[in-house]
């Protein structure tokens, strides 16, 4: 019986015991020559990097760009269709037809090119990326300056790829590479709020694996974070607060010149969300963030908190605070 389940594919034997449905069997019997039909499909229009003369107008006269997004859509199809943990076993068949559509110059290209990789790096293990890794961290570095309309994708793509292949490291060169990459595109576009907002949303798997060498960002983080708090949208205004404790509890903001500056834009902020929607949610986090602040810093946050005292619009605030 366990023979019958056994199913060779492009040379790597699976167990297919656990798939009781015959359509996904097919699927992955199919992959193949499906996935190598499609990538080629991609590479048809692409640009070859070797040849200087080659552009987009030349690859999209070898090749309508629109086989090549009928081919991405497919390609990422039949990703979705295999699950945990067959999905691992086929990734030196998904992962070069993956990287090939990252390296197209569509953007709707990329996208489902990233899409795939987003589902790889939440239904497979590290050992199965194997020597894949930093080919695959590359291409996130290379596709960090994507269009806005797949910046999104590629984040999380890069958060969960790191966080997958290098969560073991912290002081990994990617992690360096990755996390510069995406601060330089951030602070050229500070009141980007599609880009802000997308990282905010994802760094959090970014921090949790760098732990104590986020210490080592902190000079071009909190600038940002100084910068958003102040944003027109609430949504920008309670990512970024709940990131900052997230920060304060992994660092503990330790020999940092940034706790006074924190102190005075989290009071500012307090006044300010009185205007808010989502006043009550923003001032909870604002009391959350001075609270851990002052556990873990407090002769720097009782000096910095002296200042407002006497402040009437800070009543409520220095009953919790003080």
């Amino acid at each position: 019986m366990h023979a019958n389940c056994l199913m060779k594919v492009d040379g790597l034997e699976l167990d297919l015991s656990g798939v009781t449905e015959s359509g996904k069997r097919l699927v992955v019997d199919l992959m193949p020559d499906i996935l190598t039909m499609l990538k080629g499909s991609v590479k048809e229009s692409a640009i070859d990097a070797s040849d200087e003369s080659d552009g987009v107008s030349a690859a999209s006269a070898r090749a309508p760009v629109a086989y090549a997004i009928l081919a991405a859509y497919q390609f990422r199809w039949f990703v979705a269709q295999v699950d945990a943990p067959y999905i691992g076993k086929l990734c030196p068949l998904v992962i070069p037809c993956a990287l090939t559509a990252l390296d197209h110059w569509s953007p709707e290209v990329k996208g489902q090119g990233m899409i795939s990789f987003i589902y790889l790096a939440k239904n497979v293990n590290a050992a199965e990326v194997g020597g894949y890794a930093d080919v695959i961290l590359d291409a996130c570095c290379q596709n960090i300056a994507s269009d806005d309309e797949i910046w999104h994708y590629v984040v999380e793509m890069s958060m969960l790829l790191l966080n997958l292949t290098q969560r073991s490291n912290p002081r990994s060169s990617w992690y360096e590479k990755l996390t510069n990459e995406m601060l330089n595109h951030l602070e050229r576009q500070p009141r980007n709020k599609q880009r802000r907002i997308s990282w905010l949303k994802h760094c959090e798997v970014l921090f949790n694996g760098l732990g104590l060498v986020l210490l080592a960002h902190f000079r071009r983080l909190f600038p940002l974070f100084f910068k958003w708090m102040h944003a027109d949208d609430d949504e920008t205004v309670t990512l970024v607060l709940e990131r900052v404790i997230t920060v304060v509890r992994l660092t503990w903001i330790r020999n940092s010149p940034y706790i006074e500056r924190l102190v005075d834009e989290l009071v500012s902020l307090y006044k300010d969300a009185a205007l808010k929607v989502a006043r009550e949610h923003i001032r909870s986090l604002i009391l959350q963030t001075l609270n851990l602040i002052r556990l873990c810093k407090r002769p720097e946050f009782d000096a910095t908190w002296f200042k407002y005292k006497d402040d009437p619009n800070l009543t409520a605030l220095m009953e919790v605070c003080c």
